[in-house]
């Protein structure tokens, strides 16, 4: 560059300077990220942090979606129901049939969705699919109907999803055809080690009284004996006179 122009050049950049100074601007700060700032961005595809944190989102996402709204701030806070929920989201094959038994109202269900969404929130590596239902809404679907097959393939639903809730088992009719489904149901499950949660206000063995064997059947008792890993009685007073769930 010859001396008229690198003097030219070297005023012009001595007002652009002046210019920057002028109006507080930092160039420094537009200059490329250095190594240490490309390490503090946010993980993207690849880092487990990043596929941790997908899994959960998707998880609870499902949970919500199978929660009705009364539950969906449910917290698991007893003992033996954490540790079903912790022994699933670590080995679904191996946590079985969590047993929650207790009277109306003592927060048996408020329990057994917070339980399913402890598992949801710690992020399980296989995808997380989930099916709850009364056990009268149950019996009301799988009863024949004019649809060829309906039934069968509502009871195959069940039985091969994930993870199924079954709430208050015992308190519909009993019949030869509701112990057929239900052990068909259990049996399914049981043989290919699908985890289960299942609530009751009867309990589980009563000497003195009606127990979960006189509604279900001895047939259908003995498959469940076999499938609890966690029988978690849930005692107190009816919630639902309070401010409680159940």
């Amino acid at each position: 560059m010859s001396a008229p122009n690198l003097a030219a050049h070297t005023g012009a950049m001595r007002t652009i300077s002046r210019i920057i100074a002028a109006k507080g601007l930092d160039l420094a700060g537009a200059a490329p990220a250095n190594d240490d700032q490309r390490h503090t961005e946010a993980p993207g595809p690849g880092d487990p942090t990043w596929h941790h944190g997908a899994r959960v989102s998707d998880a609870v996402r499902r949970w919500k979606a199978a929660t009705p709204p009364r539950y969906r701030m449910a917290e698991v806070t007893l003992p033996r129901a954490v540790a079903w929920a912790e022994a699933a989201l670590a080995d679904p094959t191996a946590a079985g049939t969590m047993l929650l038994t207790g009277p109306t109202g003592t927060g048996k269900t408020y329990q057994a969705f917070g339980a399913l969404r402890h598992v949801a929130q710690g992020g399980p590596r296989r995808r997380f699919e989930l099916i709850t239902i009364n056990s009268a809404d149950m019996y009301g679907r799988l009863r024949p109907s004019q649809t060829m097959g309906s039934a069968e393939a509502e009871l195959r639903r069940l039985s091969t999803v994930q993870f199924l809730l079954l709430d208050d088992l015992g308190t519909s009719k009993v019949s030869e055809w509701t112990e057929e489904i239900t052990y068909r149901l259990f049996n399914y499950r049981y043989n290919h080690c699908l985890p289960t949660v299942i609530t009751s206000n009867l309990p589980a063995r009563n000497d003195n009284g009606p127990d979960l064997t006189d509604f279900v059947g001895a047939r259908v008792a003995s498959r469940l004996a076999e499938m609890v890993t966690e029988l978690v009685p849930v005692i107190g007073g009816d919630l639902r006179r309070g401010q409680g769930a159940a």
